[in-house]
């Protein structure tokens, strides 16, 4: 429930406060840190053109080195990203 209310927000033009940037992965490239029976997981989604949410992937997070998002999730995202904005063209 907590991921849907940011999305809508997401697509109402404003952003939650449980949303961040994803640095590195271009402009508007968000993540929305979900805690859980103390876990973490993540959602990552896209803004295009003001109009359009992709949400691209989401996760249980388990971090082996610090609070790095594992390589392999930010691989498997921008892979997704090339593959969504090709489709688009």
């Amino acid at each position: 429930m907590i991921c849907l209310n940011a999305l809508t927000i997401a697509g109402e033009g404003g952003k939650a406060d449980i949303v961040k940037p994803m640095w590195g992965l271009g402009s508007g490239v968000l993540e929305i840190a979900l805690p859980f029976e103390g876990n973490a997981y993540r959602v990552i989604y896209a803004l295009q053109g003001g109009a359009e949410i992709w949400v691209v992937h989401a996760f249980q997070k388990k971090a082996t080195h610090g609070i790095k998002t594992p390589q392999r999730e930010i691989d498997l995202i921008e892979e997704r990203l090339k593959r969504l904005k090709e489709i688009l063209r």
